[in-house]
């Protein structure tokens, strides 16, 4: 069939032609800024699942109706970056945010205050040693200068939520990849928040991040898990993985036949985003304008191969020796989650030699922990690319440390 046509969209946080299945959460969106917006509070949201479940492209739907009601709309991506860039980005992420919902030449009281805040919230040391600052507001004093972040993001909310009141408007942080924040920032937003949700002030947090993010938040603040809901984003049940998959065909004049949508949901198990890389590849493929059971089988090869080279393959490149081989003895242990002595057992190792290393994995991304002891991959299938990936177990040798020649300590 004509590629131009093709409906389908396999790429990293691409929102999809049919988003199906999500219903509930996008409504909890909505529910959450009508509330706020009346002066009610609502517990914000910190979505957690698997790699490819369709979180970012969540995260985009609910940026998109944000704007529609006429909230602002903040959108980070987390990285690991040290606190003094965190405060820069959010500084001029929430400046940008004030100056749509208030421009300067119609600031009142409460803007030219969330303004000049955000001035001592934002300002940094150059190299050269001297104070710089990205705007001529002059900052404020005794309000986001205390050099804790927690207490200058706290003041930093609270002046812009309640700009944004005046304004009978609101701020919705929206920030991907949660678990990439250090623990002093993630605790800084659970805490800011805290103080908007006590001031009933039009500001919101929304997060979406791997499984285990619900306790890292917890760690962070007790209080997070009656601050926040944390919906769990998983594969499709079955009527919504149908849909997602004939859908999008059917909106270019092609359909599927009974045995290619059972195929196709045996392969993809209900994953949004294997839903949409089978059936790119099916389309590619079938003559059309029906995609038959045949279609979907000679799709599968491809498939599997764009899966491996950019899904799959971008995590492990990343990987160690060490590294790759606890993530094939987990493989080799099964899709499920594997306790860490049977993973050293594997690699004829002791479970506190890797220590280092499953902590190594979870940091990356690649693993999380569903309960202690445990571990288990962050992306659907990983267990089956790296049987493919790496056909034959490699344990690398254990490296013992070397004496020093003058006290015998271990080097």
């Amino acid at each position: 069939m004509d590629s131009l046509r093709n409906p389908y969209t396999p790429n990293a946080g691409a929102t999809p032609e049919i988003v199906a299945g999500r219903l509930e959460h996008t409504r909890a969106f909505e529910v959450l800024l009508q509330r706020l917006m009346r002066g009610r509070t609502e517990q914000s949201m910190i979505m957690t699942g698997l790699r490819g479940v369709g979180k970012t492209v969540l995260l985009n739907e609910f940026a998109d109706l944000g704007r529609a009601a006429r909230w602002e709309i903040v959108e980070l991506e987390a990285s690991k970056h040290d606190d003094g860039q965190f405060r820069q980005t959010m500084a001029s992420l929430l400046r940008s945010a004030l100056l749509q919902m208030s421009p300067r030449k119609r600031w009142g009281e409460r803007a030219r205050q969330a303004a000049e805040v955000l001035t001592s919230f934002g300002m940094s040391v150059t190299p050269n040693g001297t104070w710089s600052v990205s705007w001529d507001v002059e900052p404020a004093e005794g309000l986001g200068d205390h050099g804790d972040l927690a207490l200058d993001l706290t003041d930093v909310l609270v002046a812009v939520g309640r700009a944004a009141q005046d304004q009978e408007r609101g701020v919705a942080i929206l920030v991907d990849e949660v678990q990439f924040l250090r623990s002093a920032q993630l605790e800084a937003l659970i805490q800011a928040l805290h103080k908007t949700v006590q001031r009933k002030l039009p500001i919101t947090f929304v997060g979406a991040g791997l499984p285990q993010i619900a306790e890292l938040a917890g760690d962070a603040k007790s209080y997070a898990e009656r601050l926040f809901r944390f919906p769990e984003i998983g594969s499709l049940d079955e009527d919504d993985a149908r849909e997602a998959l004939i859908r999008p065909a059917e909106l270019e004049d092609a359909t599927y036949s009974g045995e290619a949508v059972e195929l196709a949901l045996e392969i993809t198990k209900g994953y949004p985003y294997f839903i949409q890389e089978l059936g790119y590849q099916a389309w590619e493929i079938a003559p059309g304008p029906q995609i038959t059971a045949d279609d979907v089988d000679a799709a599968r090869e491809g498939y599997l191969a764009k899966l491996d080279r950019s899904f799959f393959r971008v995590r492990l490149d990343r990987a160690t020796a060490l590294q790759t081989a606890y993530l094939r003895a987990m493989a080799e242990l099964g899709p499920s989650a594997q306790k860490a002595s049977d993973v050293a057992r594997v690699l004829r190792r002791e479970s506190t030699q890797l220590g280092p290393t499953r902590a190594e994995l979870i940091d990356m991304g690649l693993l999380y922990t569903p309960e202690h002891g445990y571990a288990a991959f962050t992306v659907p299938d990983f267990d089956q690319f790296m049987l493919r990936a790496v056909p034959q177990l490699v344990i690398p040798e254990v490296r013992r440390r070397q004496r020093r020649e003058t006290d015998g300590a271990d080097a």
